[in-house]
């Protein structure tokens, strides 16, 4: 839990956490067998730029609260921004009419229990926190430099966030932090249209280099002019990091998760092959080397979830509904109520290969190179 000061608008986690309590307690006055609150809070900035200008600077303060009230197996779940005692309880009101005019959930077991909540480092950068407009301008400055040098316009957007989270439940569950996250993200594009794309986040907008993301997508938007219509057919491809992730989002949304396997519409079967021995992912929030975070939506502890090994088939991920129903605990891997989606693995890693890049593309005889998708949906 942070007992760091309020560095912008947002209240400190331990605050969120006291609200979070509150409105536990309200729902349990009115009736609830079993409550949760969830509040989120953040500080978001942006800077756009577009035909090598910057066109936008925007930010915001916010703090949202969201009340699941159990009653039975009977769940309601209603949420508000307005933090005012009147508006907090109203919430809960209208989650607890919400709960009693729902159907009965027959696999619905119980909100999580109070578990271990992981110590998780490198989730927050001071830098980060107190990012200026002008930190921000003076990265888009950069990525604008790379393109005019190269001949392009440079398209794109710098984003900086502080974000505090708690949860609390009626069954003891008690969980808040803060962390930060920035990404940046160009398109450079030519007179022709040709057009090149680079992007990169992290917990400290410092470890961005815009200059470097600049020239990747300027350079990209060099090479593909002159571009040829391709012919419809199949052929080898080298896919770089973008699609890559692209790619695991999909698989984590289709197949990695619990509710997937349970409802009979997932390819996940525990042994089963779906890919070469090279092939290993998983999933770990608590890696400091991606945008690490301690606990879930609902306030469970993330768990490092192995999800394809070798190229067969391992584990998939749990929040606490899916747990109940398959008779184990959640994997921490819970999304905000109401969640049609069920769990979603969001910290997905994939084990690297031994070949470079370059020597990967220097194998092909004819073959794409592919950046990125557009629109991944099957």
């Amino acid at each position: 839990m942070s007992r760091d000061p309020v560095i912008a608008g947002t209240p400190s986690a331990d605050k969120l956490l006291r609200l979070a309590e509150r409105l536990v307690g309200y729902a349990e006055v009115q009736g609830a067998t079993q409550a949760e609150a969830l509040v989120q809070g953040g500080d978001r900035y942006l800077t756009r730029f577009a035909n090598s200008q910057i066109h936008q600077n925007v930010g915001e303060t916010d703090v949202s609260v969201q009340v699941r009230f159990v009653m039975g197996k009977r769940i309601g779940v209603s949420g508000t921004n307005r933090l005012d005692d009147e508006s907090l309880r109203r919430s809960v009101a209208t989650a607890a009419e919400i709960a009693r005019v729902q159907p009965e959930l027959p696999d619905f077991t119980s909100l999580p229990e109070p578990g271990p909540i992981p110590e998780v480092e490198g989730r927050y950068a001071h830098a980060t926190a107190e990012a200026s407009p002008e930190e921000r301008a003076e990265g888009a400055r950069a990525v604008i430099g790379a393109a005019d040098a190269a001949g392009v316009q440079a398209f794109g957007s710098f984003a900086t966030r502080l974000e505090r989270t708690a949860v609390a439940n009626s069954l003891g569950v008690r969980a808040a932090e803060q962390r930060t996250l920035s990404q940046l993200i160009t398109v450079c594009m030519g007179p022709d249209g040709e057009a090149g794309y680079a992007e990169a986040a992290s917990v400290d907008h410092t470890g961005i280099d815009p200059g470097a993301l600049g020239r990747e997508a300027a350079d990209k938007a060099g090479r593909s002019r002159g571009a040829m219509l391709l012919e419809p057919g199949d052929y080898p491809v080298v896919l770089e990091e973008y699609a890559v992730v692209d790619l695991l989002d999909m698989l984590g949304y289709l197949g990695f998760s619990a509710l997937a396997v349970q409802e009979d519409r997932s390819f996940f079967e525990p042994g089963k092959r779906v890919g070469s021995d090279l092939v290993s992912i998983w999933d770990d929030a608590t890696d400091p080397s991606g945008t690490p975070t301690a606990f879930d939506a609902e306030g469970v502890g993330k768990q490092r979830v192995q999800l394809v090994e070798g190229g067969v088939c391992r584990e998939v991920v749990y929040d606490a509904y899916t747990a109940g129903k398959a008779g184990r605990g959640s994997t921490g891997h819970g999304l905000p109520a109401p969640n049609p989606w069920g769990p979603f693995p969001l910290n997905q890693f994939m084990a690297p290969g031994d070949t470079g890049r370059e020597e990967l593309i220097g194998g092909l005889k004819r073959g794409l190179l592919v950046t990125r998708f557009h629109y991944t949906n099957p």
